[in-house]
């Protein structure tokens, strides 16, 4: 069975990189690896939320992309690098079709 896709290839037109960062350089730095390089869809709405400790965190937006941008991880950290921006990711969601495979991905951004 084929399920809609929520977020369409015609509506990812900002192109942007997604880096995890993962141990550390020689001079002390996160090493960055790029695991997705393509375009999304950039959303500038700033929310704030509640973190675990009780304090305000103001997002600066989110990044959706078609499909699973990262299948060997279930939670994805790191960076993402719009339009020259760069934002540090703050939570990541994959949304599922009913047989398990990914429709979506989302990334909230600070």
């Amino acid at each position: 069975m084929r399920f809609p896709d929520l977020v369409p290839d015609k509506v990812c037109n900002t192109p942007c990189t997604v880096f995890r960062t993962d141990g550390l350089n020689r001079d002390g730095s996160k090493k960055r690896i790029a695991i997705f390089e393509g375009k999304c869809f950039h959303s500038e709405k700033s929310v704030q939320k509640l973190n675990a400790e009780k304090h305000l965190i103001t997002l600066s937006g989110a990044a959706f992309f078609g499909g699973d941008i990262a299948p060997d991880s279930p939670v994805i950290d790191g960076y993402v690098e719009i339009a020259g921006k760069e934002y540090r990711i703050y939570g990541s969601e994959k949304a599922k079709n009913p047989d398990g495979t990914v429709n979506f991905t989302r990334l909230e951004l600070i």
